[in-house]
């Protein structure tokens, strides 16, 4: 498997002596092939975690009805993966449904290998009846992500986990250890199926606002136990369709510590905005009287405001919590825009740090293209549709990345959209948008609706460097943050306004830029960032992994 000089000169070269002349300029080729052999040894040295998950339809009585949801081995919500920096990943997913199935990793970068990513652009889906492994590697990540299914409206029905990621022992964290650790999974909830969403969605009618929220899949009766005096963390992600959520407990503070796999200067916090795909750590001191307390989700710009609650318990207490309930922001577009630019990175904590190493110096790299990416909502042929800078994006049978990587005419072409917001009227169309490999990017959403958005990016991080009211222009790069803005892989841009991120495209692939708010991608709000260079390289992009799907045009060679 390895080239045999190579091997050779591994042998004699100390890993001193390798790293030293790495950073002299040690010849490409060497510096390729020893990060090959460096990456398959670390990956035959790191743990594997391996799961099998049934995943099924059942019944659980939801907001006091009996509603079918999706189960993951039984479960709903479905079971959390706790794993470490560098662990390889196995899941066999069995599809038990009635319809093809995916789950994409929210967050988990998916290092050289898009064909784990779990999105209909890089994965046929699988067929009811059988089944699919995934394999990755949790690689120089950590903290608190979560999966969920990204086929049709699955979403809105649950399949949906929490994934953390804890710092390896040997790597410090820069806050004192917390006695224990608690999942949130904060999500609105619909009495209406997933189904009959998606019979809505297909028909040109956008959803109404969700009936309620739930914490854990549960809509009030959820909790939580610690003991006086002592430190908890807190994870929590919103796995919602559509609802920003605002998040607190009452009687207590909120010190975030981590954002997406990024230590957070430790602010102190009374309730904290959590927009729809984010996830965010806090850490939680049990400093008040023994009793019982209210933890809080409420709705952000929703009318009406949508509340549940669950209960922070301090063990020995037998008194119920009180009302009032703690007040929360309400409507306050402004409110949420100052908190989000408190969110700053800790420069002095240790790894993982964003990839690659260096790219915290963001603020000092040149930018090599800029996409602005307007969000619209309309008609074409009579229905609702949403679009990205006019284009209204429509999965093709084969996915983007076997069509690519197998040179399949006619499933999509390079740069069809245009990278600025155009004035003429949406069509449907495959956006695929074309950058090399190691490219520093700076993108700006543009939001000219009256509702807040929420944007992903696979593959990679971003830096959040500003958010700003009205329409973007050249003179806004005067207000960004270019020393601490956070690396995360969501970020909300508020109505009528835009946010702007930097990111270096070094994880080659095609990767999937969607709205995190389910119902606008599924009816187009979404397209694709083919990260290429000319190279087929084991240490830029893996091959398509043995047990690879087929659909479409795609036919095994």
């Amino acid at each position: 498997m390895h080239d045999s000089s190579l091997i050779y000169g591994l042998h004699i070269l100390s890993p001193e002596y390798c790293a030293t002349k790495y950073f002299l300029s040690l010849s490409s080729f060497f510096e390729d092939h020893f990060a090959i052999l460096r990456y398959l040894d670390t990956e035959r040295k790191d743990p594997y975690r391996y799961y099998t998950w049934t995943v099924t339809y059942g019944t659980r009585t939801v907001l006091d009805i009996p509603q079918t949801v999706i189960l993951i081995n039984g479960q709903f919500p479905g079971p959390n993966i706790e794993c470490a920096t560098n662990d390889n990943i196995i899941v066999n997913v069995i599809n038990k449904l009635n319809e093809p199935f995916l789950i994409t990793w929210n967050g988990i970068k998916q290092r050289r290998t898009t064909w784990q990513d779990g999105v209909l652009g890089t994965n046929c889906p699988i067929p009811p009846g059988s089944s699919w492994t995934y394999k990755f590697q949790t690689k120089d990540q950590i903290g608190t992500y979560n999966y969920f299914p990204s086929t049709a409206m699955h979403r809105a029905a649950g399949g949906f986990g929490g994934f953390n990621i804890a710092s390896r022992s040997v790597i410090s964290i820069p806050y004192p250890i917390p006695v224990a650790e608690f999942t949130l999974l904060i999500s609105d909830w619909y009495k209406k199926g997933h189904q009959a969403l998606k019979q809505n969605l297909d028909q040109g009618k956008a959803l109404p606002v969700p009936d309620a929220l739930l914490i854990n899949g549960l809509s009030k009766v959820a909790s939580f136990t610690g003991e006086k005096g002592k430190t908890y963390k807190f994870r929590i992600s919103n796995v919602g369709i559509s609802t920003s959520i605002n998040f607190r407990i009452q009687g207590h503070t909120l010190t975030l510590v981590e954002v997406e796999g990024s230590h957070t200067m430790q602010e102190v916090y009374e309730s904290l905005d959590v927009h729809v795909g984010q996830s965010v750590t806090v850490l939680v001191k049990l400093n008040s009287a023994v009793k019982n307390y209210f933890i809080v989700a409420s709705s952000r710009f929703t009318k009406p405001i949508l509340t549940t609650t669950a209960l922070l318990r301090y063990a020995g207490s037998s008194t119920p919590p009180s009302l009032p309930l703690p007040i929360g922001p309400t409507y306050h577009v402004h409110w949420s825009m100052k908190q989000a630019r408190t969110i700053r990175l800790n420069l002095t904590a240790n790894a993982a740090r964003p990839n690659p190493q260096g790219s915290f110096h963001y603020g000092t790299i040149n930018v090599v293209k800029t996409f602005v990416f307007a969000n619209t909502a309309g008609k074409i042929n009579g229905k609702l549709r949403y679009a990205v800078n006019g284009i209204s994006y429509v999965d093709p049978s084969t996915p983007l990345k076997l069509a690519d990587w197998y040179n399949i005419p006619g499933v999509f072409s390079l740069n069809s959209m245009k990278t600025t917001p155009v004035n003429t009227p949406a069509v449907l169309g495959t956006s695929v948008v074309g950058t090399e490999l190691h490219d520093f990017v700076e993108i700006v959403f543009q939001n000219n609706e009256n509702t807040i958005q929420s944007w992903h990016l696979s593959g990679t991080s971003f830096y959040v460097a500003g958010y700003g009211d009205n329409v973007w222009n050249p003179s806004m790069r005067k207000r960004y943050n270019l020393l601490d803005a956070v690396s995360r892989h969501t970020v909300q841009v508020y109505p009528t306004a835009w946010t702007a991120i930097y990111v270096s495209l070094d994880n080659k692939g095609m990767w999937n830029l969607r709205s995190a708010i389910w119902p606008r991608r599924y009816l187009g709000q979404q397209l694709y960032v083919r990260v290429w260079n000319n190279e087929r390289s084991l240490f830029t992009e893996t091959d398509p992994p043995p047990n690879i799907l087929f659909c479409g045009l795609a036919k095994r060679p």
